[in-house]
């Protein structure tokens, strides 16, 4: 699986061939496809694994703290600090939406999934922290969430974290 995940981020998942990952996973052919019996199905498990990846991460950063607006400021520390890391190329999920431009596929039903849950999430800890409108600042977030991991692969992403931080700082004081 590291194989498949190393190669679908760095070069896009259309770009790299089965073989090629059985290849350099040094696996019989045979194995791999009593695991993943199509190519979809290798997808859909290296997103899963992507979405549990996070999900730690970000349950990390909200069991460090009670504060929920603390929580989701780190939760935006944590995306930024993602966005500049070597070799980033935006966020797993919407690289992937773009590879699979069908709602209906099976792809991009994880995709949504995961998003239904990043973004539940949100409204949970805006919930938490009375905020006055958690489902709308909840859509807010996400659409500056989707901003830094598409964003922090063309622009540099150190230049916008203070702005960052001010408008969700901005939106959490909301009343």
């Amino acid at each position: 699986m590291s194989v498949a995940t190393a190669l679908f981020y760095a070069e896009g998942i259309h770009a790299v061939g089965i073989d090629r990952i059985i290849a350099e996973a040094a696996v019989a052919k045979a194995t791999f496809y009593h695991h993943f019996p199509s190519k979809d199905d290798l997808v859909r498990a290296y997103l899963i694994e992507e979405y549990q990846r996070q999900r730690d991460a970000l349950e990390a950063v909200r069991q460090a703290t009670p504060d929920p607006r603390a929580a989701l400021l780190g939760m935006f520390d944590l995306l930024l600090d993602n966005a500049v890391r070597p070799r980033f190329r935006g966020c797993p999920f919407t690289n992937a939406a773009v590879e699979y431009p069908d709602p209906a596929h099976p792809v991009r039903r994880t995709i949504a999934d995961y998003r239904r849950w990043n973004r539940e999430l949100y409204r949970t800890l805006l919930a938490s922290a009375a905020h006055p409108d958690p489902d709308g600042t909840a859509t807010v977030l996400m659409a500056i969430r989707d901003g830094i991991v598409a964003g922090g692969s063309l622009d540099d992403p150190a230049v916008l974290e203070p702005y960052v931080r001010s408008t969700v700082t901005r939106l959490l004081d909301a009343s």
